[in-house]
């Protein structure tokens, strides 16, 4: 993983003085609510319902032993002794107390850990694909392009006030598993005819008008990353909307212009770059290239025949084991490996929640299992990438043992879900009392076996943090005068198929929704053509009516319109 230098580490000191600085000065009255609003944001720092909550960045998701335990260390210091996984592959605390927030901040930069730009109208956390560099499927690790392009806007003056928040998305794979396309701009690096090079999206987002990236270029040469990066944010900046924080994000510039116009602008704006003395400052050069690539180079793999082991016989004597690796486990380009799921979807945990326990037995798995590095996944799980097969079981036993190792990856009870009123001001509805109740009525393994690859995605609002629009059952969280009711979506897809998923109708009450979420997957179950179809290859088949009647009852819903 990329380690900081010098000149990084003395940033981030500074930057920490900084909003040590700010935050002294707000709480003596010295800076407004408004002027600190904007500097607390961008230093990662929301207020919710009961405390400041603080977004830590994980750029594209990739963490070392040695934050994992200082993480662990902080959630019990400064929180409650715990820490968030979002889908954003962040991790956020709930519960600090604001000034206290500058020390946590200075133990983070410790270990390259920080905030910045984890919130406000600039360019967010990197997401990547949590296979990069391990994925059979993958022609290009995409990671090394995430940092520099990473290191590229962080802080960059022109690209710190824009319109709205902007977000990149990177897979170097043929399946995605970054949900690239619901991203601003979806960065898709690919090998042709031998040249390496950028397929790129552009205008995705979802919240309360959820969209898909369009392509813009089929084939961004190696060397123009910052230079096509440049022209989107730069036509964005320009044209983005300021005068209504609902129809700021690029998407909203893409729908209302049209794509042929859309990507037009674009493409100008790159010709004018390659065309000025500013494509030499921005151009990637080759040496550039392989000293990053340096930072993510393969770990010291054990030859095959020291990796493999016949995991057969353990399987066959421990059921647990034996589910485990079934849901849990996944294959590896190294022969004798495997990429091994951490499950944050244990009973009565709220989704992506992790323990300050459970960060430090992840440390300990890092650095006896994984080389010292853990990856977070866009569905609120982790991944140790790099375990050697004969591993597996004394992994297994150690995850066991701290409520890891639920074996439910892809299934019923692997809910997506917002932390939701529980803790978000923004917040409509309440989502983790809600996984609960999924979870209690798909509990055993054979139930959640015989429904298959199911992913229910919950919000708590409009803002869509739960990403519930991509959803094959999407929730949403609504106010209807006080009262918490919930709207269904079916059909959305994050992947390769992705799709925003179709509002069925009427919104369900707090006390409805778990029973009607149950009633819609018994309805697959029927109307399935065989078991290996699945429940999004249903609904595409047979469409929403069926649904429809499972969730309400008739074919008709005359109180759509009015929901």
């Amino acid at each position: 993983m990329y380690r900081y230098d010098e000149t990084d580490r003395e940033l981030l000191r500074e930057r920490t003085e900084q909003f040590r600085d700010q935050t002294r000065r707000f709480l003596a009255g010295g800076l407004s609510e408004e002027d600190f609003r904007q500097l607390r944001l961008r230093n990662g720092l929301y207020q919710q319902r009961h405390a400041p909550m603080l977004r830590i960045s994980v750029p594209y998701g990739l963490l070392g032993s040695d934050q994992l335990r200082r993480l662990a260390q902080v959630t019990r210091k400064y929180d409650r002794g715990y820490g968030h996984f979002t889908t954003r592959q962040n991790v956020q605390l709930n519960w600090p107390r604001l000034e206290q927030i500058p020390d946590l901040l200075g133990e983070l930069a410790e270990v390259q850990l920080h905030s910045i730009q984890a919130c406000g109208n600039d360019t967010r956390n990197i997401t990547c694909d949590y296979l990069a560099g391990v994925a059979e499927d993958e022609s290009v690790d995409p990671r090394p392009y995430c940092e520099l392009l990473r290191q590229f806007v962080a802080l960059h003056p022109e690209f710190y006030w824009l319109p709205r928040k902007f977000k990149f998305g990177f897979t170097g794979a043929s399946v995605d598993r970054a949900a690239t396309r619901t991203n601003d701009a979806a960065v898709h690096v690919l090998r042709r005819s031998s040249q390496t090079g950028y397929r790129i999206f552009v205008g995705g987002g979802l919240g309360r008008q959820p969209m898909l990236g369009e392509l813009m270029n089929e084939f961004v040469p190696e060397a123009d990353l910052l230079m096509y990066a440049t022209a989107i944010l730069r036509t964005f900046n320009r044209f983005g909307r300021r005068d209504n924080i609902h129809k700021a994000r690029i998407k909203i510039v893409l729908r209302e212009w049209g794509i042929e116009r859309f990507r037009a602008a674009i493409e100008e704006e790159y010709a004018r770059i390659l065309a000025s003395a500013e494509a030499e400052q921005l151009r990637l050069l080759p040496e550039d290239i392989a000293l990053m690539r340096g930072h993510f180079s393969a770990p010291p793999y054990r030859p095959e025949s020291d990796a493999k082991a016949d995991l057969a016989p353990l399987a066959g004597r421990d059921a647990g084991f034996a589910a485990w690796l079934r849901r849990n486990v996944r294959g590896h380009r190294m022969p004798g490996y495997r990429a091994v799921f951490v499950s944050l979807k244990a009973p009565e945990r709220a989704p992506g929640d992790c323990t300050a326990e459970q960060l430090d037995v992840l440390a300990e798995a890092c650095d006896a299992y994984s080389f010292g590095e853990l990856r977070s996944t866009y569905e609120q799980n982790l991944v140790l990438a790099d375990v050697a097969e004969r591993d597996l079981y004394a992994l297994w036993r150690l995850l066991d043992a701290a409520q890891l190792a639920t074996p439910n990856i892809g299934l019923t009870t692997d809910v997506i879900a917002c932390p939701g009123l529980d803790f978000c001001g923004l917040a409509n509805a309440g989502t983790i009392g809600l996984t609960h109740e999924i979870y209690q009525r798909f509990d055993s393994l054979d139930a959640q076996y015989e429904v298959g690859p199911l992913r229910i995605a919950l919000s708590g609002c409009m803002n869509g943090c739960g990403h519930h629009s991509v959803g094959h059952i999407g929730v949403l969280g609504v106010d209807k005068h006080g009262e918490q009711w919930y709207q269904v979506t079916l059909g959305g897809s994050p992947g390769n198929d992705a799709a925003i998923g179709e509002r069925l109708g009427r919104a369900l009450g707090r006390e409805e929704i778990a029973d009607g979420i149950e009633r819609l997957i018994h309805a697959y179950l029927a109307l399935r053509s065989d078991d290996e179809e699945t429940f999004i290859e249903c609904y595409r088949r047979v469409g929403s009516e069926p649904f429809k009647v499972s969730l309400y009852g008739t074919e008709s819903d005359p109180e759509a319109a009015a929901a």
